[in-house]
């Protein structure tokens, strides 16, 4: 197979832990799909702790190294973001955002003491969780008559295509994911239904 479209992630959210010198990390990772899903997590953290100093956090999502973002939130260029975001790198996990709260211990911990904070509280949230196989997916919509639904519904079926939405009515709608290893074969498919249109969404 020339091309994978596997990936591994966590089976749910999860917490981590790290203390040194009185300053408290606390790590929280959450599998993702979208960067929406991530801004929406930013958003509950801060509101989970709105007396926290720092809110630090690093995401990536898909299969490619350049997908990512990430935030030292006032600590020092480096001693933050990176440090989560090498570690998503080097347990080889995706579509995951890794959030570190810091409560200021009163103690400077200098740029390898925070470096190693960072790290660490990733860790300790990534091995708190069990890591699951996902599949990289597209989305597209399908808009039939009534009258080809039994059609469709054979390529939903045989494919095991997972269905978000569904309308059937005279003219019927359906969003479904399809594999992206299995999208060639989906249009194939598709395109021998009369009337059936199919897009991209």
């Amino acid at each position: 197979m020339l091309f994978d479209d596997s990936y591994q992630t966590i089976a749910q959210p999860s917490e981590g832990f790290f203390k040194d010198k009185g300053s408290k990390f606390i790590a929280y990772a959450f599998p993702i799909r979208t960067e929406d899903d991530a801004k929406e997590y930013l958003i509950q953290v801060r509101e989970l702790h709105p007396k926290a100093v720092h809110h630090c956090y690093a995401y990536r999502l898909g299969l490619d190294r350049m997908s990512y973002r990430m935030s030292d939130d006032g600590e020092p260029s480096g001693t933050a973001g990176r440090p989560i975001l090498n570690m998503l790198y080097s347990q080889n996990v995706t579509n995951l955002l890794v959030i570190v709260v810091r409560y200021f211990g009163g103690t400077l911990l200098g740029v390898p003491g925070l470096i190693n904070a960072y790290k660490t509280a990733t860790e300790d949230a990534l091995a708190a969780v069990e890591k699951v196989t996902r599949f990289l997916f597209q989305v597209y919509e399908l808009n039939f008559a009534y009258i080809q639904l039994n059609d469709v519904m054979r390529i939903v079926k045989e494919m095991e295509l997972p269905v978000l939405e569904q309308n059937f009515e005279m003219q019927c709608r359906m969003k479904v994911e399809v594999r992206t290893i299995l999208t060639e074969r989906f249009i194939a498919r598709c395109e021998k239904v009369e009337g059936l249109t199919v897009k991209n969404v």
